[in-house]
């Protein structure tokens, strides 16, 4: 432990963002970086308790938080770059787009602010790339055997990663023109720079991983051709199947899925053609692949917008919305407003309920607790939302909303973004070619190893899980590498 009263010496100092009036110019990164004087001081806040519930409980990696803060504090920044990358394929992106489930959980937070950690994480692994640090760790010996990754998000890189480390051949699958699943086009810019991505997959391609994008698999490539090719295979294709709004006038113009919204900015902040590749279908797409391709922009300028859903991607909603130069935004949330503060329904070191403001909310957003949709109006295109303020109580069978009389309202709405989650793994095509069992939800049905129903196909990430946070998804990529590399030296 580097200072024992560092966590009674120096309070806890937020990384700082870029200027409101500055950020919403552009879709850069928000987030500006401590000095290095602050970081230490920061870092020695890290008390090193007896039972770091951060590493046991909060972080699903089991990143040794005490151990890289420490490091950190000390000065020894390489070895702190080390041990992170044990247990954590890419810090630089964790420390970017995770909530920080181990900052809820560190001891400090029972009665005060706690460390950190998320920042002192990006500051560690950014310093590991300026310094050299970081390079490719390509396998010593080959194991002859060939692994097939269907899709490219954070539980695919992590699992490629790995297994070409154990030394097998990799080739992972992507439908889209670009590699990194819902770290490219679902994340904002203004989160996560998609520089961030490219470099850590040249990483990957380097130590031996090959990316085949637009390779759809099931519809250009047959799963049956995997399984001819390849020793094993994993899914690792996200929980792709949106939450949909079932309400008259779902069907009217601008109205759209978030995932339409998000992906199409992202390309066009990329550079990236809007027109459909050769042989892919167009039209309007609600199967979860992340749209619009083929289809005219999406655009909040000067509109009236309404997201619906008041989760993290609502939030990048809002926030990329303003960066269109919307002129309203509201934010709708079914579930009532959280506490401010502490909830004694959520103790540590639970994840806990409360209200979250998000950089994006900061920047211009009327937001609304237990409101219900009931219709979307207009000639042709939304031009009014019509709802109704809900109260939640327990019922038969749970938690059910009873609307509230005399509480019906509607308001103008010129573009509503639907971003009320994922229910599933999208079932059309691979899923349903390959007769994988599901579970109750319509994820894929995984035991511990992660196998699947079909011999030799393995799954990951929210296909099986469920829709989760990137760094559960990086961790299910270790895990599901770790499985199959165990499966294929036990089936030589």
């Amino acid at each position: 432990m580097g200072k024992p009263t560092g966590f009674i010496e120096h309070a806890r100092q937020p990384a700082p963002h870029r200027p409101i009036a500055e950020r919403v110019a552009d879709h850069l990164e928000i987030d500006l970086p401590l000095p290095e004087e602050a970081l230490l001081q920061q870092a020695a806040r890290c008390m090193d308790c007896g039972i770091p519930f951060c590493h046991g409980v909060g972080c699903p990696l089991a990143n040794r938080i005490p151990e890289f803060s420490d490091l950190v504090y000390r000065g020894r920044w390489r070895d702190a770059c080390r041990v992170l990358h044990a247990t954590n394929n890419f810090p630089e992106i964790t420390g970017r787009a995770c909530p920080a489930l181990c900052e809820a959980s560190c001891t400090l937070n029972i009665n005060n602010d706690p460390v950190l950690i998320k920042h002192i994480e990006v500051q560690i692994a950014e310093r590991g790339f300026d310094q050299g640090w970081i390079v490719p760790l390509p396998a010593t010996s080959k194991s002859g055997k060939r692994v097939a990754i269907v899709g490219s998000g954070p539980a695919g890189l992590a699992a490629a990663q790995q297994l070409a480390r154990a030394g097998h051949d990799v080739v992972v699958f992507e439908k889209d023109r670009k590699v990194g699943g819902l770290l490219r086009y679902g994340i904002p810019d203004f989160k996560l720079a998609k520089w961030v991505v490219d470099r850590r997959v040249a990483q990957l391609v380097a130590e031996g991983v090959d990316f085949q994008t637009n390779v759809h698999i099931g519809r250009d490539l047959s799963p049956k051709y995997l399984e001819n090719r390849f020793d094993a295979v994993c899914l690792a294709l996200g929980a792709g199947q949106p939450r949909d709004l079932d309400v008259p006038g779902r069907e009217l113009a601008n109205v759209h899925l978030a995932m339409e919204f998000l992906a199409q900015q992202n390309r066009i902040n990329s550079g990236e053609s809007l027109e459909a590749p050769a042989g892919a279908q167009t039209g309007v797409n609600r199967d979860g692949r992340p749209l619009p391709e083929g289809q005219a922009r999406i655009s909040a300028g000067g509109k009236i917008v309404v997201v619906i859903g008041g989760g993290d991607t609502g939030s990048d909603c809002v926030g990329t919305a303003i960066r269109q130069g919307a002129s309203e935004v509201h934010q709708l949330e079914i579930l009532p407003r959280p506490p401010e503060g502490r909830n004694p329904q959520t103790p540590w070191p639970n994840w806990p309920n409360i209200l979250r403001t998000s950089s994006s909310h900061e920047e211009g957003c009327h937001r609304r607790w237990s409101v219900l949709t009931k219709r979307l109006a207009g000639e042709g295109k939304v031009e009014q939302l019509r709802g109704v303020e809900v109260q939640w109580q327990r019922g038969p069978v749970g938690w059910e909303t009873k609307e509230l009389p005399g509480s019906e309202f509607s308001m103008r709405a010129d573009l509503v973004l639907l971003a009320m989650g994922f229910v599933h793994v999208v079932h059309a095509g691979l899923v349903e070619q390959f007769a994988l069992d599901l579970d109750k939800q319509g994820n894929l049905s995984a035991g511990p190893d992660s196998r699947t129903s079909r011999a030799g196909v393995f799954a990951a990430g929210d296909a099986a899980s469920g829709a989760s946070l990137v760094v559960r998804a990086i961790a299910a990529g270790r895990n599901v590498a770790e499985a199959i590399d165990r499966w294929l030296r036990e089936s030589r």
